[in-house]
């Protein structure tokens, strides 16, 4: 189910986004990228449509997706 951003305070959009950005195995550049920026990154993504904010209701979590 696909939660507006809007929706969502700025606290808990940046908590969402963080713990997105800081999974395990996510770091593959050939440097490291500060985590402000990769939250900048996706946050400008998720305001241009571009990836969306996905509830799971069965296993209560949540995901962020390529808009299809």
């Amino acid at each position: 189910m696909e939660i507006p951003s809007d929706q969502l305070s700025s606290e808990v959009l940046i908590a969402i986004i963080e713990e997105f950005v800081t999974r395990e195995g996510t770091e593959y550049g050939e440097r490291p990228v500060p985590l402000a920026t990769k939250v900048e990154q996706v946050a400008a993504q998720i305001r241009r449509g571009e990836v969306i904010i996905d509830f799971d209701p069965q296993t209560e979590t949540v995901d962020l997706r390529p808009r299809n």
